[in-house]
């Protein structure tokens, strides 16, 4: 038998996760998306099926921003641009959606950025 990859075992923990986390109008779900060199997070009412707010590393907004950071630095930095985006648009609390990652590096640094931001989780 094959070895499952990384990708698989991280695929299998966030369905695993998402079998308990859904989104509702008052507390969205806040899903990170984190890949080799970028971190993109949105905040989805999963009732409606819709993106509320989103941000990333590669926002234009973020991009001068996050240049030359490390990136636990670059993902605090997203996580406080999403916090304020998401408190403009009045949400001030959500459950967080750690997409199968472990809660550890640019994840607990994108969380604190949040929490610093204002959301709470």
């Amino acid at each position: 038998m094959a070895k499952k990859s990384r990708n698989a075992n991280r695929l299998h923990r966030h369905a695993r996760v998402r079998k308990k986390i859904f989104g509702t109008p008052e507390r969205p779900r806040l899903n990170v998306f984190r890949s080799i060199t970028e971190i993109y997070v949105q905040v989805i009412d999963d009732h409606s099926g819709t993106t509320l707010v989103s941000a990333s590393s590669v926002d234009t907004g973020l991009r001068d921003a996050v240049k030359g950071k490390s990136k636990l630095e670059q993902a605090n930095l997203v996580g406080q641009e999403v916090a304020k985006r998401a408190i403009a648009k009045g949400i001030k609390s959500v459950v967080m959606d750690r997409g199968g990652y472990y809660y550890t590096g640019r994840l607990k640094s994108l969380a604190e950025g949040a929490r610093k931001g204002g959301l709470e989780f």
